[in-house]
Formats: structure tokens, sequence, C-alpha cells
């Protein structure tokens, strides 16, 4: 990885090729970022960049989180996070990017928290069907039926698609293409749907299996 952001998704919409073929697109605020450590292989082991995005409160962060922004010369953040890059020599800590890191036509790998959607049913969360509506069904109509097993193993398998938390989890889309760097607004617009929902934190990076 040579590159990366974090950023806040913004929505989408859509633009329009020079041929009138119209592109969908997620707009996301790419940075302001700030560095706040640079990690190389002679002291950490290993060749790192940390970053850190959004605007908070100091009461929002505990001491040592202050003290650790503090030393960089970076006011209060929200995220902070670490990526793992090829090299870290053209970064120095205090160091501001912006969405002009990347250019129009970069492959990335865009990955989010999506939307959570609470405790859901199997219909919701595994797109079961339900059962017949007619007379003498029972009010099991949304249940998830048989659990397939009898005296032995006398137990639910591990596995078996039941009700639960359904969303919030982290999801990588990959392969994405930025269609346009928008300098004035320090937006990135990308072809195609991001995980999480308006405002959500993303992480913008190189792709790692780039399509030929």
């Amino acid at each position: 990885m040579n590159k990366a952001i974090i950023g806040r998704k913004m929505g989408m919409t859509q633009v329009f090729t020079e041929d009138g073929v119209v592109i969908p697109v997620t707009v996301v605020e790419a940075g302001p970022c700030f560095v706040t450590q640079v990690k190389t292989n002679e002291r950490d082991g290993y060749e790192a960049v940390q970053m850190s995005f959004a605007d908070v409160r100091e009461k929002i962060l505990n001491k040592p989180e202050l003290g650790h922004l503090k030393k960089a010369g970076v006011s209060p953040k929200r995220v902070i996070k670490e990526f793992r890059l090829n090299s870290s020599n053209n970064y120095t800590v205090g160091q501001e990017l912006k969405c002009d890191v990347f250019a129009d036509g970069d492959v990335v790998d865009v990955s989010g928290r999506t939307k959570g959607r609470g405790y859901t049913g199997v219909i919701k969360r595994w797109n079961q069907h339900r059962m017949k509506m007619t007379h003498g069904t029972g009010p099991i109509h949304r249940h998830p039926g048989s659990m397939g097993a009898c005296a032995f193993p006398g137990r639910v398998m591990k596995g078996k698609k039941l009700a639960g938390r359904y969303g919030y989890e982290n999801v990588t889309i990959q392969n994405l293409t930025v269609v346009k760097v928008d300098t004035a607004k320090n937006a990135l617009l990308i072809k195609g749907a991001i995980p999480g929902p308006k405002g959500s934190i993303v992480v913008v990076k190189d792709a790692i299996k780039k399509v030929k």
C-alpha cells in the first residue's frame, strides 16, 4: 500500500462523462488528515504512518490521547488510524494530508462500518421465506422453522442461520475507481456504493488486488 486517507461519507450523486454516460458516485470528504506518528524499521521494526481525522472537543479524549496529539502538534481528533505503507520516508509528524494524495482514475479499496439493523429475524437477516398465511399455520409465520437436530446430537449445530444482530460490521469494497478529485471541496468522487450510512467514517486506500 502506497497511500491512504481517512474520510467521511457524505452521500451519493451522479456525474456525466463527455459522452453523456451517467456514473453513480459516492462523495467522500477526504481529510484533512494530520500525521501524528511515523514508524520506521529502525525504531519500530516496521514501516507505518499514523493519521488523525475529525475535530473533537478535548473533554471527549483521555489524557494519553491528548498528550499524544499535543506532542505531534495536532488539535484533538476523533479518529486515529495507522496504515502499513511501503515507505514512510515522505511523511513527517504534523503533516497535513488532503484528497490530492489520490488522482483521477486511481483504483482504491474503501472500508467502512455498515448500517446497524439491530436484533433482526431470519427473514430480514438471512432472506429466508415465511410460512403460508392461511388458516392452521398458527402464530409462527416468521419463525426460523426446524432446527434440523433430533435426539442426537441434541443441540443446535454451530453456524445455524438464526435471528441475531444484523449489520454494524466492518466491510471493505475492493477495486473502486476514483472518478474525480475535487480539491476545492476536498472531496473524492468514487464510482459505486461504499459501506456505511451518511456521515460515517471510511478509509480509502490503494487497491491490493487491482483488476487488469
